[in-house]
């Protein structure tokens, strides 16, 4: 295992840049001893995911249009958390807002890079409990639609691709391991 960069930078320059990423070019030399460029999207934010379970095992999915892909996506409740915010802070406020629920217990369930070749977004996911529900109140750029379900259906919708979103895919996967969900 190699604890030490084997990647030579030589120059760095940002490309683009808006609120929520960064685009950086940068000259290097690979760990091969080869020069090329190697470009990285710089993420201004946590990716914030967030799996609220009733006592009944009962789990929140979040169904939107996702513009990136040109298709609809069902994914846990998320959203992007600001660096300078603990996270569990913003874990809680994107709970309420995407889907009017508030929690008592809160633990972390999983950390991730959601594509490591090229971004340095860390997305972390949270298990809530002892819920309270209440009003969403949804961002502007949010057209959600909210689906209470079984846990266990929220697991086989990551089994057959329903659900394809990384982190939501991660979550709910750690989440059925801890309950000895998997293979089940």
């Amino acid at each position: 295992m190699q604890d030490e960069n084997p990647w030579i930078t030589h120059s760095s320059k940002e490309i683009y840049s808006n609120p929520w990423i960064a685009l950086t070019e940068h000259d290097v030399t690979n760990p091969g001893g080869g020069r090329s460029i190697y470009g990285k999207v710089h993420y201004k934010n946590w990716a914030i995911g967030i799996i609220p379970l009733d006592d009944d095992l009962n789990t929140w999915l979040v169904g939107q249009y996702r513009y990136t892909l040109d298709e609809y996506s069902w994914e846990i409740p998320m959203g992007g958390g600001q660096l300078d915010i603990p996270k569990l802070e913003s874990a809680k406020r994107e709970l309420q807002e995407e889907t009017g629920l508030t929690a008592k217990k809160w633990t972390k369930i999983c950390k991730i890079h959601t594509s490591n070749s090229v971004t340095d977004e860390t997305g972390i996911a949270y298990l809530a409990e002892e819920l309270t529900e209440g009003e969403a109140s949804f961002e502007e750029t949010e057209d959600l639609q909210i689906r209470k379900l079984p846990f266990r259906s929220a697991l086989e919708m990551c089994d057959n691709g329903e659900i394809t979103d990384s982190l939501s895919v991660a979550a709910i996967y750690s989440l059925a391991r801890k309950l000895n969900l998997a293979g089940s």
